[in-house]
């Protein structure tokens, strides 16, 4: 399994049909936790082998998310109870490193982040057939292989292992999916971690023809999560900024109110069946007032802050549902593979940018001036 960068070479790998790999690449090491000066971009990083059951990828872009600054600066880690932007660019001054991660097991450096990949298998290791070799794939970036498949278990693709911020990436044959399609690799890049998150709270709460509200819609995974619950019928409001409201409608929002809005005077007491929250912070209390007796309440994010106050008797008497979203079920991923491949969905890709610019990516990426998805797209390792 790839779990650093010390991991031995290709040398000696068959030849691929582009040619030989090569034995070093350009890779960004994240090398502790902190700021954005822990970010190195090299071209002299060892290219990785793959393991029993895993395959090699030729990486094609790489999709930023709110996961990989969260894990730079150890915002996992109780010791944090502000939200992300407080700490984004410069990192924390205290934390506790046994705590700052998805897994709550103490990170190992240097690590290449990237949760997001898209590429084409370039190799395969013991036990995987060479056939797969050529394929378009995209890797699910809640990995259960390295557990075991127990349950509610999950390494995160460029956390517990090394991930996608690099020309070459090892992953689970099993959990690496081809793809068909004629996307571009930035489009592709840009669906792991945010459409997984979104399909997988909906999938949690068993959205259809109701009523949703979502809240950071402009965002990643609240586009995605607009798109997708607009495939299933759903009629949605979405949170977001004034400015980004006009593209939130266009991917498929049915109404939008302003971020900052109080939304219980201006939407309603019982108003909604399913709330996806990906902000969290002092607004989840009123969220779960806009909810119907029996409503479900997801949350897979808190970039407003993780510490929230809320009236428990609004749970119980209302008979809610509360749903913590990160492990998801095996059919979550295999159903975004369908739908691209459907065209049933479509990501926004605001920008890209040469994987050598990763700090200022993550810089535009914090001013959420954009909407949908930043990527980032390596060098080619075949000229």
């Amino acid at each position: 399994m790839s779990t650093g960068t010390e991991k031995g070479t290709v040398s000696g790998l068959e030849a691929t049909a582009q040619g030989t790999l090569p034995e070093v690449m350009a890779a960004v090491l994240l090398t502790g936790h902190g700021g954005l000066e822990k970010l190195e971009y090299r071209t002299n990083v060892p290219v990785p082998a793959p393991g029993e059951g895993e395959v090699l990828i030729e990486v094609g872009a790489a999709g930023i998310n709110n996961t990989d600054i969260n894990t730079r600066i150890g915002w996992y880690s109780k010791a944090v109870d502000s939200g992300t932007n407080a700490g984004g660019a410069e990192g924390f001054a205290d934390i506790t490193d046994s705590d700052a991660t998805w897994s709550g097991e103490a990170l190992t450096f240097p690590r290449i982040q990237g949760a997001d990949a898209a590429g084409r298998i370039v190799a395969v290791g013991e036990g995987v057939s060479p056939d797969r070799i050529g394929e378009r794939v995209l890797v699910r970036n809640m990995l259960r292989t390295y557990v075991g498949y127990r349950p509610y278990e999950c390494w995160t693709f460029g956390s517990e292992c090394d991930g996608g911020f690099a020309q070459f990436a090892v992953a689970p044959s099993r959990e690496t999916y081809a793809v068909n399609s004629d996307w571009s690799d930035a489009d592709l890049a840009a669906i792991p971690c945010a459409y997984s998150t979104a399909e997988n709270m909906l999938h949690r709460a068993q959205a259809g023809a109701e009523r949703v509200l979502i809240t950071g819609a402009s965002g990643g995974v609240g586009l995605a999560a607009v798109q997708l619950a607009k495939r299933r019928g759903a009629t949605v409001t979405a949170v977001c900024s004034a400015a980004k409201a006009a593209q939130v409608r266009a991917e498929g929002a049915d109404r939008t109110v302003d971020r900052g809005t109080e939304l219980v005077a201006e939407l309603g007491r019982n108003s909604f069946d399913v709330v996806i929250d990906i902000v969290g912070g002092p607004e989840a209390g009123q969220l779960l007032e806009l909810l119907r007796s029996g409503g479900r309440y997801a949350i897979a994010g808190a970039i407003s802050g993780p510490v929230a106050e809320i009236d428990l008797r609004t749970i119980y008497l209302k008979d809610l549902s509360l749903l913590g979203c990160t492990f998801q079920e095996d059919e979550v991923f295999e159903n975004l593979i369908t739908y691209i491949e459907a065209n049933e969905i479509h990501p926004v890709v605001s920008k890209t940018y040469p994987l050598s610019n990763i700090a200022q990516a993550q810089e535009d990426f914090l001013s959420k001036k954009h909407t949908g998805k930043l990527v980032l797209l390596p060098p080619a390792a075949h000229a």
